[in-house]
C-alpha cells in the first residue's frame, strides 16, 4: 500500500482584503488627472486579493486636475502644503482622513501605498526646508503617517518596493500571517490555539528571525495560566516585527536542513545526497528556493509527517503566485 500523500496550502482559503492607493488601480486621480497603474498589483495579486482603493486628495476635495502638494517644515511632522499656493494647508485635512480610513478599514490584512506621494508615500518622501532644500532621508506621507498609526501591525509596503522579490514575497507573507490571526482572534484565543499558533509559524519565524523566535517561545513558555488574551497583543506585535525582516539565503538554508531532519530515517542515502545537493545550489545562488521545497514537499508527500505538515513556511501564500521562483 502507498504512504497517503497531502498538498501543502497557504493558511486561509478567503481572499484577504488589502487597501491601496486608488491610482495604482488604474484610476485617474492624481493631481495632473493620471494614474500610476500597477500591472502587478491589477493582474496578478488582484486574483488573489481584494482590493480597497482610496485617494485622500480627492477624497478631502482637492479635485482633479488640482495643484500639487509637498511637504515643508519638520521631517518628524512636516506639513503639507501647496507647491504653488503656499497658505494652502492640507495637512490637517489628510491626517483625519487616514484616521477615519483606519476606522473604515478594519478587515483589511495589508496595504499598497503609492511611492513618493506627499500623502500616501511610507519612506523617503521629500520634504523641503524653507529654502527649498529637501532634508536627506525625506519623511512619511501625512495619509499614510495617520493611517499606520492607528494599524502599528499591519503589512504595508510601497509598490515600487514590491519590483524586489524579496521584499515582494516577505510582504505577501506577512499579509497572510495577519490574516490567520485574524481568524484566531475571531475563533477565540486559548492557550491552546496560541501555542499551535506559534508552532506553525516556527520555521517561518526562523527563516526571518532566528533570535525573535527564540524569544516568543520563551514568551510562551513562561505563559502558565496567565490569561492568553493579556500576552496574545504583544506576542502577536513581536510576531509581525519578526516577520517583516526578510529572510536571507543563510537562514532558508538553516530552515532547509532543519527540515531534512525530519527524513532521515525515512529515505535513502542516494536521496538524501540529493536533497544535500540542492540545497547547496541554493546557498551558493544556482538556483531558487523554489527548487528545494518543491523537492523536499516531493519526499513529504511520500513520507508524510503531520508537524512538517503543518508548517506555514512551506507554503505562506498561495503556490500559483510563483513568489520563491525568483529568491
Amino acid at each position: 500500500m502507498s504512504a497517503p500523500s497531502y498538498s501543502f496550502e497557504a493558511p486561509t482559503a478567503t481572499k484577504p482584503k488589502l487597501g491601496i492607493s486608488a491610482c495604482l488601480m488604474g484610476a485617474e486621480v492624481r493631481y495632473n488627472g493620471g494614474h500610476k497603474l500597477s500591472h502587478l498589483c491589477c493582474d496578478s495579486l488582484s486574483q488573489y486579493f481584494d482590493f480597497i482603493p482610496a485617494c485622500p486628495e480627492v477624497a478631502i476635495g482637492m479635485g482633479i486636475p488640482r495643484e500639487a502638494i509637498r511637504l515643508v517644515g519638520d521631517p518628524e511632522k512636516p506639513q503639507a502644503v501647496g507647491s504653488v499656493n503656499g497658505d494652502m494647508n492640507v495637512t490637517q485635512a489628510l491626517a483625519d482622513y487616514g484616521e477615519h480610513m483606519a476606522t473604515q478599514m478594519s478587515d483589511i490584512c495589508g496595504y499598497i501605498f503609492m511611492q513618493k506621494s506627499p500623502s500616501c508615500g511610507l519612506e523617503r518622501v521629500k520634504v523641503y526646508r524653507d529654502n527649498g532644500v529637501p532634508f536627506d532621508g525625506g519623511g512619511r506621507g501625512i495619509y499614510a503617517q495617520a493611517f499606520c498609526d492607528r494599524h502599528p501591525n499591519l503589512p504595508v509596503e510601497e509598490d515600487g518596493r514590491l519590483n524586489d522579490p524579496v521584499l515582494r514575497e516577505n510582504f505577501i507573507t506577512r499579509v497572510y500571517a495577519y490574516a490567520a490571526w485574524q481568524v484566531l482572534l475571531q475563533d477565540g484565543i486559548t492557550r491552546r490555539t496560541l501555542t499551535e499558533f506559534h508552532s506553525r509559524y516556527k520555521y517561518q519565524l526562523m527563516a526571518n528571525d532566528p533570535v525573535q523566535y527564540r524569544l516568543l517561545g520563551n514568551l510562551l513558555g513562561n505563559m502558565g495560566k496567565t490569561d492568553p488574551t493579556e500576552i496574545c497583543a504583544h506576542y502577536f506585535s513581536e510576531l509581525m516585527n519578526a516577520l517583516k525582516k526578510p529572510a536571507t539565503r543563510r537562514t532558508h538554508t538553516n530552515v532547509l536542513q532543519h527540515l531534512c531532519g525530519y527524513l532521515r530515517k525515512t529515505i535513502g542515502a542516494e536521496d538524501k545526497q540529493e536533497i544535500q545537493a540542492v540545497i547547496d545550489k541554493y546557498h551558493q545562488g544556482i538556483v531558487p528556493l523554489v527548487v528545494p521545497l518543491t523537492l523536499l514537499k516531493h519526499h513529504f508527500r511520500q513520507h508524510p509527517d503531520p508537524y512538517v505538515a503543518l508548517q506555514v513556511y512551506l507554503q505562506p501564500h498561495p503556490e500559483n503566485l510563483s513568489l520563491r521562483n525568483a529568491i
